[in-house]
């Protein structure tokens, strides 16, 4: 067998503990180390974008991932899946708190992406830099008796810091808001981005995919399918009656009562309720949220990839309503959003929540945009 030096043996060691802790100086090493292209550069102290597109010896390439609050009740979940994802090549973990042993953790796990973690403020552009796709899931989370928008005073200024880093640092890459009420936090990242000249309508995504993923799973039930079999477009936004699903577009092709109909859609609508009230103030959906969070990462990485046919549901900036943001099926691609589709046919029930879903949904619209430029 092979003996290596002693200095061979340190220069691993520090490689090891860059990947964990990049701001140390034996970044240096990690630089010298698995970047086989940055050989030639000086050696530098900062860690710029050289942080961003560094990898770990051997491993696969693939897209560079950001989650912004890695360490919430979403992030956690959410982080240890997307290491798990192969188109994941170097996974970014930010927190104001706790991310160290996020990092520590998640790291250990035998699959080919590379973490990193960053903690505070002090760190988030370093966070960023030359990230593919950035997934915000931070904020605090729904308790008992609260609505989405009882979270807007906290969550709408994290958003809009957290987009700022985004402008700044990796103006081109695809962003998912998860951050609630996705309603107003995503019209509060459109007008970051328009301020700072980076606007790119088809790069900005807000999260609804849980939605899906809950209707797709309610409708099985009473259908007695396998979920994965079925696929219901939900349409609208990510709050109470703005959540509308089209039960009449569903595959496979089936018929409801209006009593069916009236019970899935509103167990669809205040899905997110129903799991708040279960855990009885431990705290709202996190599982399910990073399930369906990552399902809508990993088709957006597909997209990026160039794959055909990529589409899913989101609130995105849109024109399919008079509304300037509205969720609906898009086709992702290699710059986000390639294409958005129409509503198509509604029938009469749907007709009248599509209307309920408009009047909810201008209101929560205009409270971000007026946030974001007050």
């Amino acid at each position: 067998m092979k003996q290596h030096g002693g200095g061979d043996v340190s220069q691993r060691i520090a490689t090891i503990s860059a990947h964990l802790n990049p701001h140390k100086l034996q970044f240096e090493l990690c630089i010298l180390n698995i970047c086989a292209y940055n050989h030639n550069l000086k050696m530098e102290r900062s860690s710029g974008l050289e942080s961003a597109i560094c990898r770990a010896k051997g491993g696969a390439p693939g897209f560079r991932v950001a989650i912004l609050g890695a360490a919430g009740g979403i992030g956690q979940p959410l982080s240890m899946l997307m290491k798990m994802n192969p188109l994941v090549s170097l996974l970014h973990l930010y927190d104001v708190a706790n991310t160290p042993g996020v990092t520590s953790d998640i790291s250990h796990m035998d699959t080919s992406a590379v973490v990193r973690g960053f903690l505070g403020p002090q760190q988030l552009e370093n966070a960023l830099t030359g990230m593919d796709l950035v997934i915000i899931p931070a904020g605090v989370p729904r308790k008992p008796g609260m609505t989405r928008d009882d979270l807007f005073n906290i969550n709408a200024g994290i958003v809009k810091t957290l987009c700022e880093g985004v402008a700044k640092c990796c103006s081109k890459a695809i962003v998912n808001i998860i951050s609630n009420p996705v309603n107003s936090t995503v019209p509060i990242a459109a007008e970051v981005f328009k301020k700072s000249g980076t606007y790119d309508p088809r790069r900005l995504l807000g999260v609804t995919m849980l939605d899906v993923v809950r209707a797709n799973t309610f409708v099985a039930e009473v259908l007695g399918l396998d979920p994965r079999e079925v696929d219901v477009p939900v349409v609208g936004g990510h709050a109470g009656v703005s959540i509308l699903p089209l039960l009449s577009q569903m595959k496979p092709t089936c018929s409801f009562t209006s009593e069916e109909t009236a019970y899935l859609t509103s167990r669809i609508q205040n899905g997110g309720t129903e799991v708040v009230e279960a855990k009885a103030g431990a705290g709202s959906a996190t599982l399910s949220m990073a399930y369906a969070a990552v399902k809508f990462a990993d088709a957006c990485l597909r997209g990026l990839r160039g794959d055909a046919n990529v589409i899913e549901c989101a609130f995105v900036p849109s024109t399919v309503t008079e509304l300037p943001f509205f969720a609906s099926k898009v086709r992702l691609g290699r710059n986000g959003i390639e294409e958005i589709y129409p509503l198509g046919p509604l029938n009469e029930s749907e007709r009248v929540g599509l209307e309920m879903a408009k009047k909810e949904l201008a209101g929560s619209i205009e409270k971000g945009v007026s946030f974001a430029t007050k």
